[in-house]
């Protein structure tokens, strides 16, 4: 029999684990697609110690329970690498036929994601908590609610097109937004109905836009048919 293999410590290594030269741990893998794929970490077991100036991260066993909870659900381990701004341009080129100001939407948030760290982000690293700190920042920075309401409204159908694609397990964007950020924006009012009779009679009445009349009055009519109206 063909002696365990075992770290500096003593402990036997598993199938596919090794223990490099410098000390840090490494695991093989083969990912869904058949290619090997190589994770590293600077502990073995979630109770090891850090050493000394390095990063503290998850250990090589608690990285191959997740490997293997991804590749037994069938989700691509690491999701390709792919970032946030990534995803979010890979769900807009699914939106076919918008109108002009959606497209308008869809690239402001393009290059606001191009520009912010948070674009950078790989997506399966990306959790609720990040989520809503992002965008509790963005307004603590000045970002308006109706912008932050647009990036959510984008970032929350890219992610779940992705968690539909059985790509990663559940959305970070799956919350209501009014229980992270204070809606800020002023509701605009609509004229109350003696403000429109008032509007309509002197329009009727005066000289020069009484000719409008049956156009303004249609208008209030249809367009606004479904706005309340305050007595």
């Amino acid at each position: 029999m063909s002696e365990k293999r075992k770290d500096n410590r003593g402990r036997v290594l598993h199938n596919g684990e090794i223990q490099r030269k410098d000390g840090r741990y490494q695991f093989k893998y083969i990912d869904a697609n058949g290619k090997e794929k190589f994770v590293y970490s600077w502990m073995l077991d979630h109770n090891d110690a850090t050493p000394q100036g390095k990063v503290r991260n998850l250990s090589l066993r608690e990285m191959e329970r997740q490997i293997q909870a991804n590749l037994f659900d069938n989700i691509v381990s690491n999701v390709g690498n792919m970032t946030v701004l990534e995803l979010v341009e890979k769900y807009i080129s699914t939106k076919t036929g918008v109108r002009p100001t959606t497209k308008a939407g869809y690239k402001t948030v393009i290059n606001f994601l191009s520009k912010d760290p948070f674009g950078r982000k790989r997506i399966d690293t990306v959790r609720l908590s990040d989520a809503k700190c992002w965008l509790s920042k963005l307004q603590a920075d000045g970002k308006s609610y109706s912008s932050i309401h647009s990036l959510r409204g984008v970032l929350r159908p890219a992610f779940k097109m992705d968690v539909d694609d059985d790509l990663i397990r559940k959305s970070p964007f799956d919350f209501e937004l009014a229980s992270v950020i204070v809606n800020d924006s002023h509701t605009r009012l609509s004229i109350t109905r003696d403000e429109e009779r008032k509007f309509l009679k002197f329009v009727k009445e005066d000289p020069h836009f009484c000719k409008y009349y049956e156009g303004i009055y249609i208008l209030f009519h249809t367009s606004f048919a479904s706005r309340s109206f305050a007595d």
